[in-house]
């Protein structure tokens, strides 16, 4: 019998709680747990590393179907996340370590990601996720902005 996962989101949990959940179904490979994080509806978008714009739950879902049968799980942690929050949506940018592996071992790639969360009747939910292409080496985090805006 499967193993029936509650998801934080659906509880009334936070937008965290979420990020946390959909960061887990990402590195066990459980497309279902990962799809609970999105919103059902259709204008929801996704951009992995270097990908076209993903519009809508079944592309966003099919698209994770192949990334979890050509690899199985993505080994992909968050860190330095940033938030700006309001009563209703909360926008996280986060840094994403990835480890890959490569005939020659594991190796890591840094990724820059936003996802951005909705609370709905249902608790919050993914609504965005937007992925910068990866690099080999940890993005300096202590860079800040500059004062004069183009």
């Amino acid at each position: 019998m499967p193993r029936k996962t509650r998801y934080p989101a659906a509880l009334g949990g936070t937008a965290d709680d979420l990020e946390a959940a959909f960061y887990d179904a990402l590195q066990r490979g459980d497309v279902d747990a990962l799809m609970a994080c999105w919103a059902d509806e259709e204008d929801v978008f996704c951009v992995h590393p270097g990908g076209p714009r993903l519009v809508g739950v079944a592309a966003i879902r099919s698209a994770f179907e192949q990334m979890f049968a050509n690899g199985g799980a993505i080994h992909a942690r968050p860190s330095h996340v940033r938030r700006v929050e309001s009563l209703g949506a909360s926008v996280h940018n986060v840094l994403e370590r990835i480890e890959v592996l490569t005939a020659e071992g594991p190796r890591h790639a840094f990724v820059l990601a936003t996802n951005v969360y909705l609370k709905t009747e249902l608790g919050w939910r993914l609504v965005a996720h937007h992925a910068s292409p990866g690099t080999s080496r940890e993005p300096d985090d202590a860079v800040e902005a500059p004062g004069l805006l183009h």
